[in-house]
């Protein structure tokens, strides 16, 4: 079947695609995990929960990312969503040549931390009402941890079918 192009007609908007179906944005600088809340007990003996400063600061930098590459993209509210995650951790200098080869190449992988769950439930709480309106939409994660030149974080989102 052939595809007629009417000069002037515009689709309605129900056939126009509503924005971006796949999100890809970069975190630059070492990966980082989710931090515990830290608990600490006043003198008057009531206690105070607080996020750490370099979870707060992170999670900031991703949301920052975020807005730059989306331009105000947000998912629908009942999107499912699948969510991959690429850490590139840097490469120790005191390691040998052959080795930082090694982890150049992918034959030895990062098994240090911050762990893969700690990652994930960073980046993920950082979008939360900002990509998406709760983290409860990602039905699929894929994380993957790597050495690089360049330390950063790669995220994609997209939603599932």
């Amino acid at each position: 079947m052939e595809t007629i192009i009417i000069p002037g007609f515009v689709p309605p908007a129900a056939a126009m695609p509503q924005g971006p179906q796949r999100i890809q944005f970069v975190v630059p600088g070492p990966p980082q995990g989710k931090a515990r809340p830290r608990v600490v007990r006043a003198k008057n003996g009531m206690s105070m929960t607080y996020t750490p400063d370099k979870t707060v600061v992170y999670e900031e930098l991703v949301r920052l990312r975020f807005k730059a590459a989306t331009q105000g993209f947000r998912f629908s509210d009942d999107a499912q969503l699948a969510m991959q995650i690429t850490a590139f951790y840097p490469i120790p200098k005191s390691k040998s040549k052959r080795i930082q080869a090694d982890m150049m190449a992918g034959v030895l992988r990062p098994t240090k931390k911050p762990d893969c769950d700690n990652v994930i439930k960073i980046i993920c709480d950082a979008l939360n009402e900002l990509a998406y309106k709760d983290d409860a939409q990602i039905v699929v994660t894929q994380m993957s941890k790597y050495y690089g030149e360049i330390p950063r974080t790669l995220v994609k989102i997209m939603e599932v079918k």
